[in-house]
């Protein structure tokens, strides 16, 4: 049975408040370490499209140095501090998505967040996954995270959309856990992070 949206939103509401208050000792100390190698601001904020193309400001822990093209400081590789690479790899850099999640930007579950500029490079199909709010976590990511192609990737978006149920974003949860502590899927073979979505082959 489809998860209904008022449920689905209850049960956001629900376990993103409690991890908030959970996590919150944990947040205060990655934003003092974040303040300390990289200054302010200690949060990092992008505009993505969420359900329906909606703009947001998604908020995450800031894992990299300001860009400075005229330095020569501009791949993703040379920005990335070693703090940065822990935080991504322990997924602790999410922990201020959760407050996306309270606000309604965000679900727990369902596609990830992507950039703006992807909208129109989308197939028709591809376009579905943005019928539901972006997730934390989803399909694609306890899959292999950065390191499933982006074909596979945006199929696996649009699989949730037309299956997603409550049994599913638990089991989704549960199978987050894995990957994080297990540190797999990071980032794209010879990419710190996934490379750029160019539209598909198909």
């Amino acid at each position: 049975m489809r998860f209904d949206a008022a449920l689905k939103r209850i049960f956001d509401l629900l376990i993103a408040g409690a991890l908030l208050v959970l996590t919150a000792p944990i947040q205060l100390v990655v934003a003092l370490l974040i303040k300390r190698d990289l200054g302010s601001p200690v949060l990092f904020r992008q505009r993505r499209p969420g359900r329906h193309g909606q703009i947001f400001t998604l908020v995450k822990f800031r894992t990299m140095r300001d860009a400075s093209p005229g330095e020569g400081v501009e791949s993703d590789a040379y920005r990335l501090t070693r703090l940065g690479r822990t935080l991504r790899a322990t997924s602790l850099d999410e922990l201020p998505s959760l407050m996306n999640v309270v606000r309604g930007d965000m679900s727990l579950v369902g596609p990830r967040p992507l950039l703006v500029e992807y909208l129109d490079r989308y197939t028709p199909e591809q376009a579905r996954r943005h019928e539901v709010r972006p997730g934390i976590t989803g399909l694609a990511q306890v899959a292999g995270r950065n390191a499933v192609d982006w074909e596979d990737r945006l199929r696996l978006d649009v699989e949730y959309v037309d299956r997603r149920t409550l049994m599913m974003d638990l089991r989704v949860l549960a199978a987050t856990v894995l990957p994080v502590i297990g540190r797999r899927g990071v980032n794209a073979a010879g990419h710190e992070t996934m490379h750029e979505f160019k539209g598909t082959n198909r």
